[in-house]
């Protein structure tokens, strides 16, 4: 199977789509339709490739091209949703200096990032550990050591 080379015009990052419920309506369908791709079809592939990770926030970045061809990479959830899911949380702290909702231990901060190392723009652990434990912080969440 010969690859064409077909030039990119445009590049899409939607953060907030549940694994295997994509559909036509906000806030895919307009961003798709704007940029003449087919929702239908695109709804049709993710939900498929994501039947695994219902529930889980899945974002995705999408490669449109010239003739309205698309082609997309799926993303580990984010990092503050894998921590609340870890803390069994809703939302962050509103005060991270001053009130915490909990603790995580040192090796769920290192699985986390371990996860999401290849999203992240970093070379090793020891900084994408880092990276997860300053989110935590800012969440409002201890780091055992």
């Amino acid at each position: 199977m010969v690859k064409e080379n077909k030039r990119v015009i445009k590049r899409i990052k939607i953060q907030n789509i549940n694994g295997g419920k994509a559909s036509p309506a906000p806030p895919i369908g307009p961003i798709l339709g704007s940029s003449g791709v087919n929702i239908m079809e695109f709804c049709k592939q993710y939900n498929l490739r994501t039947q695994d990770r219902k529930g889980e926030i899945c974002p995705v970045v999408i490669t449109v091209y010239e003739d309205k061809s698309f082609s997309f990479i799926i993303k580990s959830p984010p990092v503050s949703v894998q921590l609340l899911n870890m803390m069994k949380k809703e939302k962050g702290s509103k005060e991270s200096n001053r009130s915490k909702i909990g603790k995580i231990s040192l090796d769920k901060i290192k699985m986390i990032a371990k996860n999401k190392m290849e999203d992240l723009n970093c070379f090793s652990i020891k900084s994408a550990i880092s990276m997860v434990s300053g989110t935590a912080r800012s969440m409002g969440i201890e780091i055992d050591t």
